[in-house]
């Protein structure tokens, strides 16, 4: 009998240490800098900043003498590793309503696979796929 419940107990601590483990468990980090590296251009790209609950991203030309913004809107981080995550940006309109170059958009999807970003941007009627690295 007492071995049954020495045998239970050391059952207990083993599970109760896997699910100590289980609690360091990384957590994905999209924020930082991220600059598009399929713009068919070297001086004119697009950039995006995440930081803490938002995104903006923006217009870059002239080598980066020029910002214009494009997006300014939500970012739901992961609660785990990931290696693919969706999440759908929320317009933040106050910061947007006057950008020139901003989309008018209530909502953008924004992707990660591969290590990269991926959305839509539509302008002058085309549509094309944008693809972002973390630079910093």
């Amino acid at each position: 009998m007492r071995k049954n419940i020495v045998l239970c107990l050391l059952c207990v601590v083993f599970l109760f240490s896997m699910v100590g483990c289980g609690a360091s468990t990384k957590i994905s980090d999209f924020s930082g800098t991220w600059k598009q590296v399929n713009s068919k251009s070297e001086d004119s790209y697009q950039e995006a900043i995440m930081s803490g609950d938002s995104i903006e991203i923006y217009w870059i030309s002239d080598s980066g003498e020029n910002r214009s913004l494009y997006w300014a809107g939500t970012y739901i981080a992961p609660e785990t590793e990931v290696d693919t995550y969706s999440w759908d940006s929320v317009n933040d309109h106050e910061k947007t309503e006057n950008a020139l170059l901003a989309s008018t958009a209530e909502t953008k999807t924004i992707s990660y696979k591969n290590g990269q970003l991926y959305y839509e941007v539509s302008a002058l009627g085309t549509t094309t796929t944008v693809k972002l690295e973390k630079t910093k």
